[in-house]
């Protein structure tokens, strides 16, 4: 249908989450009007990222230098450690600017199902993280099955650490309609409420 230089570029599209068929088309066609040196940036921004950036030895968060940006800043509140499924989680959260303590990215979740045990995620670094300093380990992990099951997991290797372990609040999402709300959201909301100030 397409001409083969085309095709290849559609079906490389194809590989990357959520891109059908038809979004990959329409990627490879906008692609096919850049200029040739934006296109030599673009695949030297993806290139670039893939080798440079690696995995933080402190928290295992993305680095581009020794540590990430955010163990490198002196700045932030050390007696704080927000615990993460992912890269992803952590960006998401610093863009609402309120939290200012560290993180530690799991890079995945416990799931029996899918054979992922707790050797398999990032968790032994850190237990060896949770100094006398640190007094309050946030659980940030999806309110799904998997997300659930590592929080109890997590909550359950820290109980002995001298710090509060404390669970993100799940519950109605603003703007939500009660009548909407699945019964798991609910039961969440009903356990997450608060006195009213």
């Amino acid at each position: 249908m397409y001409p083969k230089a085309l095709q290849n570029a559609i079906e490389q599209l194809r590989k990357l989450p959520g891109v059908g068929q038809k979004t990959a088309e329409r990627y490879a066609f906008a692609l096919l009007n850049y200029k040739p040196e934006e296109i030599q940036d673009f695949t030297k921004s993806i290139l670039e990222a893939k080798m440079t950036l690696h995995p933080c030895p402190v928290c295992g968060n993305l680095a581009q230098n020794d540590v990430c940006d955010i163990c490198a800043d002196k700045h932030r509140d050390p007696s704080l450690i927000c615990v993460v499924q992912d890269v992803k989680d952590v960006a998401a959260l610093e863009r609402m600017a309120e939290y200012k303590g560290l993180y530690h990215v799991l890079g995945g979740v416990i799931s029996t199902q899918k054979g992922i045990l707790p050797e398999d995620i990032n968790l032994e670094t850190l237990l060896p993280r949770l100094t006398p300093e640190v007094k309050e380990v946030i659980i940030a992990t999806n309110p799904t099955l998997d997300g659930e099951t590592t929080a109890l997991y997590l909550a359950k290797r820290l109980e002995k650490q001298n710090c509060i372990v404390s669970r993100l609040a799940h519950g109605i999402p603003m703007g939500g309609h009660v009548d909407y709300v699945d019964e798991m959201t609910l039961i969440k909301a009903m356990e997450g409420r608060k006195k009213m100030k």
